[in-house]
């Protein structure tokens, strides 16, 4: 067989499997975009919400970042949409775990990192004091929580998980949170999006979770000719299970959450 043929069979059975993902079951119907839905159906006593970065650094126009994703927060109505998902978690007794970001004086040794990285030690974004115990986090510095979050996270049955270094939940425990708990299905949100939000998505598909990412409960840097949300959006489409804005969900919860 040549390899021209080769080459023209693999093409013929790859467009035959994307065709057979648009033309899916009702089971896994298919949006606008030519994709599957998988969805994920929400199960009590399996399911959490779990929020990353719901800190002032991001989400506050007092934040060091905010001139980079206060556009894109702004326009979601990230703030709220946050706010909403934890009161939802709260009031049908969902797991709230909150996967945050910091940085110890002695985190600041660190040799190497990313352009993100870079950018964030550059502006001090989410550092303290001290390492991070219960009184670690300066109160209203840019790695404290939004304000009117507190009473959700500090009610005595929300897990906040070891900080994150870098992007994802690989060097913190919000994995171990959720297994301990007998979590299989995430409802995920907060910021920000191609970062953190995306990072945590990915690990948790791969560690076998179900994955619902809230699409207006994130937000996202916008640079000139790098916007993203936009980023964001089009891979998470891609890997999570499904993908809803914040009233489709609180919708959901109402009916499947019992």
């Amino acid at each position: 067989m040549s390899k021209t043929l080769k080459n023209t069979l693999l093409l013929a059975a790859l467009l035959s499997l994307f065709s057979s993902a648009a033309n899916s079951s009702s089971e896994h119907k298919s949006k606008g975009d030519g994709l599957p839905d998988p969805g994920v159906k929400l199960i009590k006593g399996q399911t959490a919400i779990v929020i990353t970065d719901p800190q002032i650094d991001f989400l506050s126009p007092k934040g060091v970042a905010w001139s980079l994703v206060g556009k894109s927060v702004t326009k979601n109505g990230t703030v709220n949409n946050l706010e909403k998902l934890m009161q939802a978690a709260q009031e049908n007794d969902i797991v709230l775990v909150i996967s945050p970001h910091y940085y110890a004086p002695q985190d600041l040794a660190f040799k190497h990192g990313g352009a993100l990285e870079h950018a964030m030690h550059g502006i001090k974004m989410f550092e303290g004091n001290k390492r991070l115990d219960q009184s670690g986090i300066k109160e209203n510095s840019g790695a404290d929580f939004m304000p009117q979050y507190k009473k959700y996270i500090n009610n005595g049955k929300t897990a906040v998980a070891n900080p994150h270094k870098i992007y994802g939940p690989e060097s913190n425990d919000t994995v171990l949170q959720l297994r301990k708990r007998g979590i299989n299905k995430v409802i995920l949100a907060g910021m920000s999006a191609n970062l953190c939000t995306e990072s945590h998505l990915r690990e948790l598909m791969e560690q076998g979770f179900e994955v619902l990412v809230v699409k207006d409960a994130t937000a996202a840097a916008q640079l000139p000719d790098l916007d993203g949300y936009a980023a964001a959006m089009t891979n998470i489409r891609m890997i999570a299970n499904s993908v809803k804005t914040t009233d489709e969900v609180l919708a959901q919860i109402k009916e499947e959450i019992k």
